[in-house]
């Protein structure tokens, strides 16, 4: 039986191997909480995921890595993908594919491709084909971002997020076989952590400005 995940046409997998996580709350069946402190977030998959290495052509020509965790079950298919964009401009001074118009020493486009990075997914997701039933801006924790939805041409649906936080991309994807139902639970139970495990969470400051906050546990409340 063929897959039902479409292609992510953005990043070629290195290699595939399942690691232990951080923790890992519940039991095995059912839904559980996958949290990654290596990474700065939890979500919840309905099993345990691996984890893979990739690398990510960005939209201004440079190579990120990045790490895949996924589940595939029951015909339907769940990732979490981190890109990491922290070195963003020690990778594009070291890349040799630039041209004067995006000379990252005069143009800073490092910059400019952590600031278009969610867009920039959120078109790859578009050009998969299939109609896009659900396309706008969204949040999580404050952490803005952008939500997507897709019925593939085999019937299947897509249900996705994305989010930058900390020069860290963050892109939710569940994609199941036509009739099962919305997959809002995966969609959005992602949630950033810090290097302690805490949740963080953003509120509004007297001048609009975001301010961090910390909560002591990562639990979905």
């Amino acid at each position: 039986m063929a897959s039902n995940r479409p292609t992510l046409p953005v990043f070629v997998a290195l290699a595939s191997l399942t690691v232990a996580l951080v923790a890992q709350l519940a039991s095995a069946q059912g839904w559980q909480d996958v949290i990654s402190i290596e990474d700065g977030f939890a979500t919840v998959f309905p099993g345990t995921p691996t984890v893979r290495e990739i690398e990510w052509d960005s939209e201004y020509g440079a190579v990120f890595p990045g790490r895949v965790y996924s589940l595939d079950v029951d015909g339907r298919y769940y990732a979490v993908t981190i890109i990491d964009y922290r070195d963003a401009e020690a990778i594009h001074l070291a890349r040799t594919n630039y041209t004067e118009a995006d000379s990252p020493q005069r143009y800073n486009y490092w910059r400019v491709d952590i600031v278009a990075s969610v867009a920039y997914a959120a078109a790859q997701f578009r050009q998969r084909g299939g109609e896009i039933t659900f396309d706008a801006w969204h949040h999580i924790d404050r952490v803005p971002g952008h939500q997507i939805q897709l019925t593939n041409d085999n019937g299947s649906r897509t249900y996705a997020g994305i989010y930058l936080h900390e020069n860290r991309l963050y892109i939710v994807e569940a994609t199941v076989p036509r009739n099962t139902p919305p997959q809002g639970m995966f969609q959005q139970g992602l949630r950033f952590i810090d290097e302690q495990g805490r949740r963080i969470r953003y509120d509004w400051g007297e001048n609009n400005e975001l301010i961090k906050q910390t909560r002591e546990t990562v639990t979905r409340e």
